[in-house]
């Protein structure tokens, strides 16, 4: 076993291995100050490819529930993670489990009540059978046509054909967004898992994403009004380098 010295404004980690499976536990008061060491700390075991990451947290205080979103949807958006280890929580306290589902971290992480009923979950479960692509894109409006060819060959190529119209919607409003907003270049992200997709969106702006007050008359027609109407899911979580927009779609999703 190895361990982290707990220092102020940090958390204190410990990892193990269990049958393949990386066991972090941290323990410590979680803020804007560390959560990116939290962050990092769960990207850096998945990338010897272990059949899972388990992270415990439940000895964690958390006085902003954003502060899930930061460290663990941010670790799952990280380049430099394996997106097909699958990483799971564990949250003995209740009131914690609910946050983090309000966060939606749990939309990429389920959260268990226990260790051991997270490791049964991961050894039935196994290795994500997940397809996923990813391209860097030019910082101009080329980027719009290419975005939108990539994910129509991708998810041909995967047989995911019903959800080409509105992967094509979210991924147009995502780029758009970037050129417009930031002036960096994209990093386009698709991933499938059984029935559904996740588009994202990457950029090196910490402005988080945010959909426009609706009028209080006539329609709402902003990008990211269409994509909440449009999708399952759809969120802005802070990276290292910058955010990741992303957007889950599923069948009752096609056009």
């Amino acid at each position: 076993m190895s361990a982290v010295a707990k220092t102020p404004g940090s958390v204190a980690l410990t990892a193990r291995t269990e049958q393949g499976v990386v066991v972090l536990t941290a323990d410590g008061v979680l803020d804007t100050s560390n959560a990116a060491e939290l962050r990092d700390s769960v990207t850096k075991a998945t990338l010897d490819v272990p059949a899972a990451v388990v992270v415990d947290v439940s000895a964690l205080q958390v006085s902003d529930e954003t502060m899930w979103s930061a460290a663990l949807v941010s670790a799952r958006w990280h380049m430099n993670s394996r997106p097909d280890v699958p990483i799971v929580l564990v949250s003995a306290n209740r009131a914690a489990r609910d946050a983090i589902t309000r966060s939606g971290a749990a939309r990429f992480m389920p959260v268990y009540p226990t260790e051991k009923g997270a490791l049964k979950a991961v050894t039935r479960l196994g290795r994500r059978k997940l397809q996923h692509a990813q391209a860097q894109l030019p910082a101009n409006l080329s980027s719009l046509r290419e975005s939108r060819q990539l994910v129509r060959e991708w998810l041909t190529n995967w047989s995911k054909q019903g959800l080409i119209p509105v992967a094509l919607v979210v991924v147009n409003v995502f780029v758009e967004n970037v050129l417009e907003h930031t002036g960096s270049d994209p990093i386009m992200r698709i991933e499938c898992d059984g029935q559904t997709a996740t588009i994202a969106v990457s950029d090196t702006s910490n402005a988080a994403a945010v959909r426009l007050t609706s009028p209080p008359k006539g329609i709402d027609v902003s990008g990211l009004a269409i994509v909440d109407a449009l999708c399952r899911a759809w969120g802005s979580t802070p990276t290292s380098s910058g955010k990741t927009v992303w957007a889950i779609i599923g069948p009752e999703n096609q056009l």
